[in-house]
């Protein structure tokens, strides 16, 4: 096709338009679809009415759905010029038409939030049953965004792999990807390789759409399709994939013209074996906020968690069943209601839950302001605290935020101390973000100058604390929302303390074994645990159990229960994180 700048290309189909805007009869001229698509980011004839015959790929018209249909050029009237599109969907109520059939088609051009449409359909005529347009093989990554195949049949090459589910309840979406993909900072330092890799991810990326609009679809779309009895989870694949790829909402999608298939590959693991003779385990939990009402089954819904005493009982089986699954003799926790340490609290309803053995780690008027707190939960058959607790409220947890809770714990039948130390780190939202605390495009997100802050703070606070006689180190360990590149963890690790997922299984691009998190895609690790020089040489084990982040949000605890989604699958959205230390007789 002969190539002319866009306004003499506008000039010249204005000169056909008047016969090729009225609706005409089947197989009189039209319009050609890559002429109105051309190759650039928005269509020249934007605005302009015409007339267009093309195949009727995908019918989105039905209750709920996008209000339209896909119509695409046949094979035999296409440009053969890879950089325009040669389909467009048509947002129209008017009936008549089915996939496979000829249309012809009076309406006027609009770009829609980056789709080329045809809105205000005057005109629409069924001129006869046709060929398919066969399906455009397609694989991942894109090498640019792939424009040129807006709402056109395509077919991808390889199974995918799916690396977010958080809007399949919400919206009944799947992102897929050629494999799956980890957080650049989980093993590059912020700043532009990160980016680079960011930006390289974003091109390897596909929706995997249910071709509906509505919110909260019922029943959710993909989530029941294996034949293990399970939900899906990150990581499985999916394969068969064809249909109209589609610009939606700032993301690329399939809308799929055939039911895929759906391979599991990332198994449910089982529970982590018990720790050795002689070894404690430490459990990090980030609870989700466990909330728990007035703490006699009412005062709901609450500020965050469990809307009614019901999902709260839900809510409490999986995280028990989660932690004792461990079998933890120390359990440091987040996200818990800030609301002291009555018979009534949610640190009182926790510790019942969990049995007769488990006591708390009380600091009443030193857990801060915020709505959520940190805490200590320990097994007293196994291990006994040794000294006061403390909480850290100076520096940037004077006024704002979770300040960390210390303790020391020694082995009830003797041996070595160890101070545990939980901290929570502010979180990465950009909510109220001012100055130095706003996103510095680094791939560090908002707040990353607080959390180096709250980090450098907790190293000096623990130099001040006083030494347990006969002590083996100290273990940070909790949600710090930082990546193991990012500057917080760097600050920790200046003053001497080393995390121990990056050291004994580092993330690479290519595999991430132990990840706490999945962010809009990404896996790593937000939660940490980290230990001093003392302490390193007594670590036997750390890792997390891959229970929470991999699993759809969808089977969450306040959502409608299912097949394979009780406890303690999706407990919280966080996967629980264990070390073991050996500090002598257990």
């Amino acid at each position: 096709m002969t190539s002319y700048p866009r306004f003499i290309l506008a000039i010249l189909l204005c000169a056909v338009l008047p016969s090729a805007g009225a609706a005409g009869r089947c197989g009189d001229p039209a319009i050609p679809m890559h002429q109105i698509q051309s190759a650039g980011h928005s269509s020249p004839l934007a605005g302009k009415r015409v007339t267009v015959e093309g195949i009727l790929t995908r019918d989105a018209r039905a209750k709920g759905g996008f209000n339209g249909f896909y119509l695409q050029q046949a094979d035999d009237e296409t440009d053969n010029d890879p950089a325009t599109s040669e389909a467009l969907f048509v947002y129209t109520g008017k009936s008549g038409g089915a996939p496979g059939q000829r249309l012809r088609v009076t309406g006027t051009v609009k770009e829609f939030h980056g789709l080329t449409e045809l809105v205000g359909v005057r005109a629409l005529t069924v001129c006869g049953t046709t060929t398919l347009p066969e399906p455009i093989d397609v694989s991942l990554p894109w090498e640019a965004p792939p424009e040129h195949l807006e709402n056109m049949l395509v077919r991808f090459s390889q199974p995918l792999t799916i690396i977010d589910h958080y809007n399949l309840a919400l919206f009944g979406e799947l992102t897929l990807a050629a494999r799956d993909q980890v957080i650049p900072t989980e093993y590059l330092p912020p700043g532009p390789r990160s980016i680079a890799h960011h930006q390289h991810n974003q091109l390897d990326r596909v929706v995997l759409d249910d071709g509906m609009s509505q919110r909260h679809p019922k029943p959710v779309p993909w989530l029941s399709q294996l034949n293990t009895g399970r939900p899906i989870r990150a990581g499985d694949q999916v394969a068969g994939l064809e249909g109209v790829l589609d610009f939606r909402f700032g993301q690329w999608r399939l809308q799929p013209t055939r039911t895929p298939e759906f391979i599991p590959a990332n198994p449910r693991p089982e529970p982590p074996a018990a720790p050795a003779a002689g070894d404690i385990r430490v459990l990090a939990v980030n609870l989700q906020n466990y909330f728990n009402g007035d703490g006699n089954g009412r005062g709901f819904p609450t500020a965050r968690g469990a809307a009614s005493a019901q999902l709260l009982e839900r809510q409490t089986r999986r995280l028990t069943s989660a932690i004792l699954a461990t079998r933890p003799d120390i359990l440091a926790v987040s996200e818990l209601e800030n609301d002291g340490y009555g018979p009534n609290s949610a640190i009182s309803q926790l510790a019942s839950a969990l049995g007769k053995h488990w006591k708390i780690t009380r600091t009443p008027g030193q857990d801060g302001d915020d709505a959520i707190r940190t805490a200590l939960l320990y097994r007293a058959d196994r291990v006994q605290p040794e000294g006061v607790p403390s909480r850290l409220r100076a520096g940037p947890f004077q006024s704002q935020g979770r300040p960390p809770i210390a303790q020391s714990f020694r082995p009830a039948g003797g041996g070595l101390a160890i101070r545990i130390v939980v901290p929570h780190f502010k979180s990465k939202s950009c909510r109220n973000a001012r100055g130095a605390d706003t996103d510095q495009h680094d791939g560090q997100a908002c707040y990353n100058h607080r959390r180096t802050l709250e980090a450098e703070a907790l190293a000096r606070w623990l130099d001040t604390l006083p030494t347990p006689d006969r002590t083996a180190g100290t273990l940070i360990t909790g949600d710090l929302n930082s990546y193991a590149m990012e500057a917080p963890i760097q600050a920790l690790r200046k003053a001497g303390f080393d995390s121990l997922i990056p050291r004994f299984h580092p993330c690479r691009p290519e595999r991430c074994p132990h990840h706490s998190y999945r962010y809009q895609g990404g896996k790593g690790s937000l939660d940490h645990s980290l230990a001093d020089a003392a302490l390193m040489p007594r670590i036997t084990r750390v890792e997390t159990w891959n229970i929470n982040a991999d699993e759809a949000r969808a089977i969450a605890y306040n959502q409608a229960p299912g097949p394979g989604t009780e406890q303690p699958w999706r407990a919280s959205d966080h996967n629980p994180l264990l070390t073991d230390i050996r500090l002598g007789t257990h």
